[in-house]
């Protein structure tokens, strides 16, 4: 059986060494993700929107970093501590060695946990730019999220690491992954995420042009991934369970709910900012 994907063995978590530093791929690809929201939201438009000057922009960058590297760190381990103990594994990791508990340097990052450490980061900002609304600043920030993230699956599949599920043999878009003790075929969810990440992109540029309501940008955003999240994770392998959906779909489902919810809100009671008062 011809297979379409193998796993390429030449290629390395590591992108290239800065004398004694090893600089990874995935923090490449937060980098990367960082400047293209930063790039989209200073562009004059943007700022006129926004109301911010690029200080003021970077100020904000700052904000969303901090929470996406408390927000995701916390949410992994929350996670991964409950899916060993179903799984009758010893949690200990943590707690015998704490420094475990913020060593992102050796990977572990919860999309839905830095998200969330996001979200406060915005309201904890617009608490400095009360001319500012949650609304117009989601819309720019979303833009050129789904670039990140896609940028950052593919990196989960040089790491060799958030593997699908397993399927047969004879599946030609299965493969086998280096790292996999059990050697069996699985789905390359990595990249079939990313790749819906990316498609995303036209989707939320052509809702843009549009103009529509403030707001409806950024929750069709959180609709859409919510519902490319919950697709992608049939083909990931599962880590918690819990009522019939595993750790990513608890999350990617009421995001859903939640996404629709703001969008209705929005187109009924939306305003249009072309411009927010300098703060």
């Amino acid at each position: 059986m011809h297979h379409w994907f193998v796993y390429p063995t030449n290629i390395s978590p590591i992108a290239f060494h800065l004398g004694p530093i090893a600089v990874h791929w995935y923090g490449i690809a937060y980098l990367l993700g960082f400047v293209a929201v930063y790039l989209w939201m200073s562009r004059p438009a943007g700022r006129t929107r926004l109301g911010l000057t690029s200080d003021q922009i970077q100020d904000f960058m700052f904000y969303a970093l901090i929470g996406v590297l408390v927000g995701g760190r916390t949410l992994f381990v929350i996670a991964d501590i409950l899916t060993r103990m179903q799984h009758h594994n010893d949690p200990g990791i943590y707690f015998a060695h704490p420094i475990n508990l913020i060593a992102v340097w050796n990977g572990g990052m919860a999309f839905h946990g830095g998200l969330i450490g996001v979200v406060i980061g915005v309201f904890l900002f617009l608490r400095k730019h009360p001319a500012l609304t949650f609304t117009v600043l989601g819309d720019e920030i979303v833009m050129l999220l789904p670039l990140g993230i896609g940028i950052t699956r593919i990196v989960n599949f040089i790491n060799d690491e958030l593997w699908g599920r397993v399927c047969d043999p004879s599946n030609p878009i299965c493969m086998i992954f280096p790292a996999d003790p059990s050697g069996q075929y699985r789905f390359p969810s990595q990249l079939f995420e990313s790749a819906m990440d990316l498609a995303t992109l036209p989707i939320l540029f052509l809702i843009y042009r549009m103009k529509p309501r403030d707001g409806v940008v950024a929750w069709s955003w959180v609709t859409v991934y919510g519902i490319t999240r919950t697709i992608a994770e049939v083909f990931r392998a599962p880590g918690l369970w819990f009522m019939g959906l595993h750790d990513g779909q608890l999350l990617a489902v009421p995001q859903i709910v939640i996404g629709l919810i703001g969008l209705w809100y929005c187109l009924r009671h939306g305003s249009h900012t072309d411009a927010t008062p300098a703060s």
